[in-house]
């Protein structure tokens, strides 16, 4: 009987339609933006919009458009994380200051909403996180109020680019060579948690974290990290709320992680729970959620590593993907279904963009061999030779990423 089941159960396996296939026959479409760098200044840095859906046939990983923006060597750095609800799209030129806001309600055809400057006298924006009110809260490196760059701050923003209200980092204790980097919203405890590494050189206040009430920005505190015995303190970097909507885990470019503890109290702290493998001229960067996994870009492996942070006080290695041993990944950004991770980053990779695959349920991360050009030897998708539909073929450096939803 039992073999009966177990041969019953493969046929009807075989008769029903894999989630990517009810996708493409419902004719829904995935798309990939790709916030870009032209490597010629004298062109335009542009969006770049791929086909990304699932059991799409010679589609998967095509180029649909491109949309430019004005200027010259904004240095595309920054966009939001994950695609938000209402898809009004903020991603920065930290270079030139501007902040554009871009429509993808269309998916397909994408248009700039709106675009600003500074921010109530803050310059040179970085991070942007969706607020619990649909808001943006977006970070500012620094200000320009004397010959002298002073700390800068966060400012909530509404999706069509208006200012509510902008809070400042300084404050005692807090030196003039703070920079505000990146932040983590924790609505469960009233709090925002900043990081501090400045874009431009290493100071110590790139070991800071800066805690500011959710409710009203307020500053509340800036602690200093631990060190580690690898130096791991240096160049906080993304904070990350876990799973349980309250725990914190901060990373640095020194390839530490950081447990905050005590974060709704007056006296937060963080400690060390994981060292990452870590060589020179190497930073680790971007890390996602998913779940009880916790995804983030080893250079030092030429990897992407996925930990399992069920217990966060002590990280596990549960796998990983690896790179080309002259790739430097980066970026990450998850799909929305966590089944998908695209990563772009520097060194051979820097015109490259590489797609891996995850596994929601095991952690488990693997080269997705699907998303490669024609005729190409390895997966990818480059961007380094191409006509572009808005003009020109100028070589490209993508670093925001991020999936539609």
């Amino acid at each position: 009987m039992a073999s009966i089941c177990r041969i019953l159960f493969l046929v009807l396996a075989m008769l029903v339609p894999s989630a990517a296939s009810l996708a493409a026959q419902a004719g829904r479409q995935d798309y990939l933006y790709l916030w870009t760098a032209s490597f010629d200044s004298t062109r335009p840095d542009f969006l770049a919009v791929l086909d990304v859906t699932d059991g799409g046939g010679d589609r998967y990983g095509r180029l649909v458009t491109t949309l430019p923006v004005p200027g010259r060597h904004n240095v595309p750095h920054h966009t939001e994380h994950a695609m938000p609800a209402d898809r009004q799209f903020f991603a920065n030129g930290f270079n030139s200051g501007r902040t554009w806001i871009l429509d993808l309600r269309d998916a397909a055809r994408p248009r700039i909403a709106a675009d600003f400057g500074a921010v109530d006298g803050y310059v040179h924006p970085h991070s942007y996180s969706r607020l619990p009110n649909g808001n943006v809260l977006a970070t500012f490196q620094m200000r320009h109020d004397g010959p002298q760059p002073t700390p800068g701050g966060i400012a909530e923003i509404t999706p069509a680019g208006k200012v509510v209200r902008s809070s400042g980092a300084a404050g005692p204790g807090v030196v003039p060579e703070t920079r505000v980097y990146s932040a983590a919203i924790v609505p469960a405890l009233d709090r925002i948690v900043t990081t501090t590494t400045d874009m431009i050189a290493d100071h110590a206040a790139s070991r800071q974290l800066q805690v500011w009430r959710l409710s009203d920005l307020a500053l509340l505190h800036t602690i200093t990290l631990p060190e580690g015995p690898a130096g791991e303190s240096r160049l906080t970097a993304e904070p990350r709320v876990l799973a349980d909507g309250r725990t914190v885990l901060v990373s640095t470019f020194n390839c530490g992680l950081y447990l905050m503890d005590g974060l709704e109290t007056d006296a937060p702290s963080a400690r060390l729970v994981a060292s990452l493998p870590r060589k020179k001229d190497t930073d680790c960067a971007i890390p996602v959620v998913a779940g009880n996994y916790y995804l983030i870009t080893v250079p030092a492996l030429n990897a992407v590593v996925s930990f399992d942070v069920g217990d966060p006080a002590a990280p596990r290695e549960v796998s990983r993907v690896t790179l080309g041993t002259e790739d430097v990944p980066h970026w990450i950004a998850i799909a929305p279904d966590h089944r998908r991770v695209v990563i772009t980053g520097y060194g051979a990779m820097r015109h490259r963009v590489v797609m891996a695959r995850f596994d929601p349920a095991t952690g488990a991360l693997s080269l997705d061999e699907r998303f490669r050009e024609p005729g190409a030897a390895v997966p990818g998708y480059r961007m380094d030779d191409k006509t572009w539909p808005h003009g020109g073929s100028a070589a490209a450096v993508p670093h925001g990423a991020v999936f539609s939803r």
